[in-house]
């Protein structure tokens, strides 16, 4: 009795398996590989998405104006050091910047330019890093839900000349013409999420890096005139 209920199990189970099986087959088929293609596209892009939000809003998180004007209170008092040690609070690419020419400013003028530049030569790929990968996969996207909207109408008038039966005939035309509409709303939605993402975190980054630059400048007067002053 046991064994026939262990061999019954077993039966059960490799049914399931190739139902299983089957059913992704038949999915495989109704859709084609560049679904899957654009579905592994979406995961990249989600993930792009999110890894830049999530640098772009912790690593410029400081206030560029209270962190210059602390700076400038220190820098007039000739505390220098302490002004260093202010930077030093956190690794952040701002208070990077500060460092670096505060680091400077008993060395000249030109050493103070040239280590803010150099730092913020630094950031500025960072801060664009997979950003332009966006707009390359919407193409991507697009062109591949493009393919697969070829490859299904390839299908059907394939499917069309083989089959014989009317009944059939219009469900294998259903089912390529559903086969070319998925593909081309899943390539359109790769490339809307992307453009999107695209044109929402380029103009992020624009707003970082010219307030860095701005702040930046601000930095080499404020040091260079005290200085001279000095």
């Amino acid at each position: 009795m046991q064994a026939a209920l262990v061999q019954l199990l077993l039966v059960a189970q490799e049914a399931a398996a190739h139902q299983e099986a089957t059913g992704l087959k038949a999915f495989y088929h109704k859709v084609g590989w560049p679904f899957f293609v654009n579905m592994f596209i979406i995961v990249i892009v989600l993930a792009i998405i999110t890894e830049r939000t999530i640098y772009l809003a912790t690593k410029f998180r400081v206030n560029s104006r209270e962190l210059l004007a602390q700076v400038k209170k220190l820098v007039v008092a000739n505390n220098i050091d302490r002004a260093i040690k202010l930077c030093e609070a956190a690794d952040v690419p701002l208070l990077r910047v500060f460092r670096a020419g505060l680091m400077q400013v008993n060395r000249g003028d030109e050493a103070v330019v040239t280590a803010v530049e150099e730092q913020t030569m630094e950031i500025e790929p960072a801060v664009n890093k997979r950003v332009g990968a966006l707009w390359s996969l919407a193409n991507i996207g697009t062109l591949l839900g493009l393919l697969g909207t070829i490859f299904g109408l390839i299908n059907t008038f394939a499917a069309l000349d083989r089959i014989q039966d009317p009944a059939r005939r219009q469900q294998a035309l259903a089912n390529g013409i559903a086969e070319a509409m998925l593909n081309t709303a899943i390539g359109l939605s790769v490339a809307l999420v992307c453009m999107t993402a695209h044109l929402l975190i380029s103009g992020q980054t624009k707003k970082i890096l010219t307030d860095l630059e701005q702040t930046s400048a601000k930095l080499v007067n404020l040091l260079t005139t005290q200085r001279e002053g000095s």
